[in-house]
């Protein structure tokens, strides 16, 4: 019921049966309830937006970044303990596996669960914001003559956000935690057979939200949303800062970064500003805590793996990859969302 309105003021706009924009407001919807507390107290200014959601996002990591430094602790702490016991005359080697295994999992299972759980509710989250906001900017664009585009714009990032969510929700993350049942049960028994069906499983979780993306900003080249003059040190930057912050895709989404930096200088209309301001405070915060839980799990299977027997840290390291496409989805459904606010920007004065 909420989304009714903005859809009849989109289409009487489209009909040009409503007042033109100059002579009315268009806000964006409220910001939900899980990014209310980062959002800025002036929305007016982009730049000064975004700096004061990263300040409040990264200050309020500290609970996270002290659970998971203890976490990863006690997993280096067992991987010691496990090199210890190998070396000792008359050990078993696959005794010391399987409780190897059983130690680590239980140590990091819980954490990835919840952390699973705070990933695919950010994805809904943004995704249903974005239903919110998108016929907004719809009718915004419209109003200034760009029906047709509006149109197009709407049509399109309407089709990729609802099947991209679904996708995340319904088939990849539970592929995830098969991905973590069967890493779990490998380090246990150390039987190849289970690793090579992980490998088949990330194969296909990352070869389904990466053609997701291709098609999405293939359609974005087309429409011609992503072109443009900006400043080429500033797009490489970009671009960079993208790929190495979000694994497995970052790749694909810095090819459309471009999007966000030509509609930057085009970014006046309120509506928008608050609506992409809004999109960071739903998705910064748990991005931020996703990532330093997947930036520790790195370094501590590479500590344990120069002292540590090789199916634990193994172990440790499937953990670790299993973050990194969790960061990936959550990444990639807030960055499609920005990149077709900002893409209806560059239309709006």
């Amino acid at each position: 019921m909420k989304k009714l309105p903005m859809l009849l003021m989109a289409l009487l706009l489209m009909l040009n049966l409503a007042p033109k924009a100059s002579a009315m407001e268009i806000t964006a919807p409220t910001v939900p309830e899980s990014g209310r507390h980062l959002m800025p107290e002036r929305t007016d200014s982009f730049g000064e937006g975004v700096l004061e959601i990263l300040k409040t996002a990264t200050a309020s990591l500290r609970p996270d970044l002290a659970e998971a430094c203890r976490i990863c602790a006690g997993t280096v702490a067992v991987v010691l303990l496990l090199s210890l016991l190998e070396s000792l005359p008359g050990h078993s080697q696959n005794a010391g596996g399987l409780a190897g295994a059983v130690a680590i999992s239980c140590l990091l299972l819980a954490n990835t669960n919840s952390m699973l759980h705070l990933g695919a509710q950010t994805v809904n989250e943004i995704s249903e914001y974005g239903k919110l906001l998108l016929p907004v900017m719809t009718a915004a664009l419209a109003a200034q003559g760009g029906i047709t585009t509006s149109a197009a714009l709407y049509t399109g990032t309407a089709v990729f956000n609802a099947f991209l969510t679904s996708l995340i929700s319904k088939l990849l993350i539970p592929m995830v935690q098969i991905y973590l049942a069967l890493a779990a049960a490998s380090g246990a028994i150390g039987e190849k057979a289970l690793k090579q069906l992980q490998g088949v499983i990330k194969w296909a979780a990352t070869w389904c939200l990466k053609l997701i993306l291709y098609v999405f900003t293939g359609f974005l080249s087309i429409t011609g949303v992503v072109s443009g003059a900006t400043d080429a040190t500033a797009l490489k930057a970009t671009k960079l800062t993208i790929s190495g912050m979000v694994p497995v895709v970052g790749g694909i989404l810095s090819d459309a970064s471009e999007a966000v930096l030509v509609s930057a200088g085009l970014a006046k209309n309120a509506a928008g500003i608050y609506g992409i301001l809004a999109l960071l405070a739903v998705c910064l915060g748990p991005f931020l805590r996703i990532g330093v839980h997947y930036l520790l799990l790195k370094l501590t299977s590479a500590v344990c793996g120069i002292f540590g027997p090789r199916r634990v840290t193994d172990l440790i390291q499937d953990f670790s990859t299993s973050m990194g496409m969790l960061l990936a989805m959550t990444g990639s459904e807030c960055v499609l969302l920005l990149i077709s606010t900002v893409c209806f920007l560059r239309g709006v004065g």
